[in-house]
């Protein structure tokens, strides 16, 4: 089991890594009121990572620091979106789907009866974070909308 869990959690750890790059890139596009909330959205995800990466060296891995080649490919269709003047609209739903897709991540790795429950309880804990981030992105998203 706790192989699985280690492969669970790596997978896990490089999508919040991919997310908090994905962050400091916002971040740096955004008007000030946004990039300061990317930023602290970062730092939460730091923390996500910190506890992923603790749970997978419990179980004897060695967890992964970096993120995935096709998040920064990601970044650079942002930085494009914004070179042709999306602004904070674009970056909010660039966000936004990175949240979608960081979530999914997270439900799918809840969802194997083959996890381990102090892995699935350290998952959950990572999951509210992520939930609270996705509600964010969404909110943001809401707000450009009405305002049209």
């Amino acid at each position: 089991m706790s192989n699985h869990d280690i492969a669970k959690l790596d997978d896990l750890i490089v999508t919040t890594i991919d997310s908090i790059k994905g962050y400091e890139n916002s971040a740096e596009h955004a008007h000030e009121g946004y990039a300061r909330l990317f930023r602290k959205m970062a730092d939460e995800r730091r923390e996500v990572v910190a506890e992923l990466q603790a749970q997978s060296r419990a179980l004897g891995g060695t967890p992964n620091d970096f993120g995935s080649a096709a998040a920064t490919l990601h970044r650079r269709f942002e930085d494009l979106r914004v070179a042709l003047g999306g602004g904070d609209e674009a970056i909010v739903a660039e966000v936004e789907r990175g949240e979608d897709y960081l979530r999914q991540e997270f439900e799918r790795a809840l969802s194997s009866d083959r996890l381990g429950e102090a892995t699935r309880a350290v998952s959950e804990r990572c999951l509210q974070s992520v939930d609270r981030g996705h509600w964010r992105a969404s909110e943001l998203k809401r707000g450009f909308a009405e305002a049209k």
